[in-house]
């Protein structure tokens, strides 16, 4: 059983009665679902999975004035729930413990995006993280009669401002540029493997951000960014397949490995100027990305943000 599965029937059959029986009267405002940390909130767990941090649970959620009022006495039942259901059983790791339980809504946000209330202005989008936006909106609700979780998770899954958006891709055009089409192939030229392997590396991981960023969805953190492109309908798949072309290169079965790396990057790059293009982000005519985010960059309409170094992001 998937871990979101299992932590809503374990709300639904324990956790909720609980509630009904210990805080009727407050049952009408309190959220419940699994969101946050953990494989299990993006559906990615598996066997692996269930070494560490996984198992019936859930989080429980309460606007500031009711934490304070009952936030503890929640907590208390909640610690006392079986900690075994349906033949699985929960399993905590030191440290790791406070991923599920009861929470502050503005407080439970914050720890995420380092804000407790919906961004504001250009500034505060901008300052946060793609992985920890992915975070804060993944998983699901089970509950929420007072809707006021949900009010600020719904604000943050509207995604970026566009100029923030355009900002990134901006940039990103400019790191898959520097670090896969200029700086791959002199880095292996000059017989600077390791060099090589870290300007890979950061290619990958810019072109993961990019794609997330031109499906307007938030990349997730590094060990899941891969695998949650099969579901973005523009480019996932094809760049998924072409990332593991890439690095399953196998320098025993080719008389050009770095050649054939190189090849690669390159028709990644052009399938993301095609689609440069395809949203009117770009009409530059170059191969070469390094020329197309400047171009990404006039479209800000932000004079302050279209100002900051295109570079940056």
């Amino acid at each position: 059983m998937k871990g979101l599965e299992l932590a809503q029937r374990y709300f639904e059959q324990v956790g909720a009665p609980m509630l009904t029986e210990k805080f009727h009267k407050y049952e009408a405002r309190i959220a419940a679902g699994l969101v946050g940390d953990g494989s299990e909130c993006f559906g990615f767990d598996d066997e692996l999975s269930k070494d560490h941090d996984w198992g019936p649970s859930f989080c429980i959620w309460l606007n500031s004035e009711d934490y304070i009022r009952i936030g503890m006495e929640i907590q208390r039942e909640y610690e006392a729930l079986p900690m075994v259901f349906e033949g699985y059983e929960k399993i905590d790791t030191k440290g790791n413990d406070d991923r599920r339980g009861v929470f502050a809504n503005e407080a439970f946000y914050k720890r995420f995006i380092g804000l407790d209330h919906p961004p504001q202005s250009l500034q505060e989008w901008r300052m946060i993280p793609e992985e920890y936006l992915a975070v804060a909106t993944n998983g699901k609700v089970f509950s929420d009669p007072l809707g006021e979780f949900t009010y600020f998770r719904e604000k943050l899954k509207e995604f970026y401002p566009e100029d923030i958006r355009l900002k990134k891709i901006a940039a990103r055009c400019m790191t898959i540029a520097q670090s896969g089409q200029y700086n791959y192939p002199r880095c292996i030229k000059r017989g600077e493997y390791v060099a090589a392997y870290y300007s890979e590396a950061k290619f990958v991981d810019a072109v993961v951000s990019m794609i997330f960023l031109l499906n307007k969805e938030y990349k997730p953190f590094y060990k899941w960014m891969h695998r949650a492109m099969l579901k973005l309908p523009v480019l996932g798949e094809r760049i998924y397949e072409l990332l593991i072309d890439l690095v399953a290169v196998d320098e025993k079965e080719t008389n050009n490995f770095y050649m054939r790396k190189s090849n690669i990057i390159e028709e990644i790059s052009m399938h993301v100027i095609n689609e440069l293009y395809r949203q009117g982000l770009s009409d530059h005519k170059s191969d070469f990305l390094w020329d197309h985010g400047p171009e990404v960059q006039l479209r800000i309409q932000d004079p302050i943000i279209k100002g900051i170094d295109v570079t940056l992001d």
